[in-house]
């Protein structure tokens, strides 16, 4: 999704960190602005201008084209074709790993299913489970979550049990057998392992609250699908992808 802005920094071969520090910002900020995400100011515009080597005016010109917002601009490349079969296998990787831990509970792996998902395709521009989330009101919720849970509950590969964590109620599965990794390459068990060794520790709420400052979820409107390709819109407390080196 290349903008203008980017082209113009290719073509005087600046790289991301260059222009940030040109402009005084962070990289990650100019980031932002160089998708679009954010507009410059007055002064940043008349910096760019003069690193672009173009007149005030003419930036201006160029700047004026870009008026949509962030929902109008991006579309899903592909409708998500969910693979059931590794949904399975990383639920059940989730639960072998981490599933006895207290924290983990339902809506601590709907967001652990859902930041594995989205991180995966900001970083590799690739569906690893595909499934489709919606926005609800506690973050992102796979909606084939309950019919999947009972195929496995029937097929007598996980149970389901009621517990408390903090005085509050809590649904927490039991895995009966190990996940089937042969179906993950390399790359994707990598990232998944790194997922649960990042997120895993995370209370519910705390998931909840990091998915609530997500692109995907921002812009969503309520019970509506989460779209794949916002994750390249993402600030940066949420952002998993090396863009560009300094």
């Amino acid at each position: 999704m290349a903008t203008w802005i980017q082209n113009k920094r290719k073509i005087i071969g600046l790289s991301q960190g260059a222009m940030a520090e040109s402009l005084g910002i962070s990289r990650p900020t100019f980031v932002k602005l160089e998708k679009g995400i954010l507009k410059p100011t007055e002064q940043q515009k008349s910096t760019l201008a003069s690193l672009f080597n173009m007149s005030q005016n003419d930036f201006e010109k160029n700047e004026s084209k870009k008026t949509e917002t962030i929902s109008d601009k991006v579309e899903m490349r592909e409708i998500p074709k969910e693979n059931v079969k590794k949904f399975k296998e990383v639920l059940l990787y989730i639960l072998n790993k981490i599933g006895n831990k207290p924290n983990i509970g339902q809506t601590a792996i709907y967001k652990l299913l859902y930041f594995i998902d989205f991180d995966y395709y900001e970083k590799f521009e690739e569906q690893l489970i595909g499934a489709t989330y919606i926005k609800n009101t506690f973050g992102p919720t796979p909606i084939s979550f309950a019919k999947i849970v009972k195929q496995m509950q029937s097929a007598g590969e996980l149970v389901e049990v009621k517990s408390k964590y903090f005085d509050h109620d809590q649904t927490k599965y039991i895995a009966t057998k190990e996940a089937n990794v042969s179906i993950f390459n390399g790359q994707e068990l990598k990232h998944i392992d790194d997922e649960i060794e990042r997120l895993g520790y995370f209370t519910a709420k705390q998931l909840s609250e990091l998915s609530h400052k997500d692109t995907p979820w921002v812009v969503a409107k309520e019970k509506k699908t989460l779209n794949y390709e916002l994750v390249f819109y993402r600030p940066e407390e949420t952002s998993v992808r090396e863009y560009e080196p300094l």
